[in-house]
């Protein structure tokens, strides 16, 4: 028995390898794919361009603008002398963000007239990148009222805000988005590769072959099944060693939980993978099927849009989605540092969507067989 499965393994890594388009789909666009979202896909805003309204000559507007020069999330784009220019630059993207300081700021501040005025106006064509740059805003106009408080020998606010962030001390939303291409692209490549393998042998005729040689349908189904496994752990941890060598994500938990968890959602994408393989009569409808599920597996996982945001029925199907348990089990290993134990509740979800995936594979497997 063994034998005979080694040998289909060996035959079916030949039939990857030796396909130059199956071995650029294994090595190409996961590549590629990795560094666009490594790098493109981020909430963050490292310069938001603005312009300076400034209408006071005072002291204390010329600190607060150096102050918005010298953040570094902040960058001068545009100097404005007329408030007929705001609407300009706002409509024309020139900007993001217009500072206006009014004649009176530095008057108001030194006279003890509080509030003094400070006016911000903000492109909300993006409503999420401006709330993002208002933050950033009102940090440096905090750090500005707490420093001239104690200069000028002012009371101080009766209360100060300070932030602390678990998990991700800098909220570097890298730090979110790295790990979770782990998950997104090792579903893409192995369910590519498992969706193709019995459409491949039917388009090409050899699947008929299998019919008249002593291979049981189990014994099939775990030759088909291997190589994609192999295929998608080293895949996983190619993603793996990249976002922990070249983009710096820290690895808090242990190896043995992160690959216990890779190695149940390849098996659970394989068993997903198969069975649309084995419904399939040629590779396009294998390829077309693997990217009808690829495509609401990413939108009900939570790696965009927070589960919990969704409606109470979509909750309800992400439960038979493998990826939404996996990221759960990637992010908590790698930011939380949680163990084995912790992940249990993630752990038993995907072998069950694996068992039951591979079980109806095996079932359409032996209907086709017999």
């Amino acid at each position: 028995m063994w034998l005979r499965i080694y040998a289909l393994l060996i035959k079916e890594f030949l039939n990857l390898l030796k396909d130059k388009k199956s071995r650029f789909v294994l090595i190409v666009p996961p590549m590629v794919q990795l560094f666009v979202f490594g790098y493109a896909a981020t909430y963050d805003l490292n310069q938001v361009p603005m312009a300076i309204y400034n209408e006071d000559a005072g002291e204390a507007s010329r600190e607060l603008i150096a102050r918005f020069n010298g953040a570094p999330a902040f960058k001068e784009a545009l100097r404005i002398t007329r408030h007929a220019q705001i609407a300009e630059a706002l409509d024309s993207k020139q900007v993001l963000l217009v500072l206006h300081l009014g004649q009176h700021f530095s008057r108001d501040l030194l006279t003890g007239r509080q509030p003094a005025p400070v006016q911000i106006l903000l492109d909300g064509r993006d409503s999420n990148t401006a709330q993002i740059a208002l933050g950033y805003a009102q940090s440096v106009l905090s750090d500005f009222n707490i420093d001239w408080a104690r200069q000028h020998q002012k009371p101080l606010p009766p209360a100060e805000l300070k932030i602390r962030a678990w998990f991700n001390p800098n909220l570097e939303s890298r730090w979110f988005i790295v790990p979770g291409i782990v998950g997104l692209l090792t579903l893409v490549v192995t369910m590519i590769v498992t969706a193709l393998s019995v459409a491949r042998e039917r388009e090409q005729g050899t699947f008929d072959q299998l019919l008249v040689t002593p291979f049981t349908p189990a014994e099939i189904l775990i030759g088909k099944a291997v190589p994609g496994l192999i295929i998608g752990v080293v895949e996983a941890s190619f993603i793996v060693f990249m976002a922990v060598f070249w983009f710096r994500i820290p690895l808090l938990g242990s190896l043995a939980a992160l690959y216990l968890g890779i190695v149940l959602y390849v098996f659970s994408v394989i068993g997903i993978g198969l069975m649309i393989s084995s419904l399939s009569v040629t590779q396009q409808q294998g390829l077309l099927g693997g990217f009808l599920a690829i495509v609401p597996g990413v939108i009900l996982s939570g790696y965009a849009t927070p589960i919990a945001n969704m409606p109470e029925f979509v909750q309800t199907l992400t439960l038979i989605n493998p990826l939404r348990y996996f990221l759960v089990i990637i992010r908590g290993v790698f930011l939380e540092g949680l163990s084995s134990a912790d992940l249990i509740d993630q752990y038993w979800p995907l072998a069950l969507i694996g068992l039951a995936c591979l079980s109806c594979a095996g079932w359409l497997f032996r209907k086709r067989l017999y």
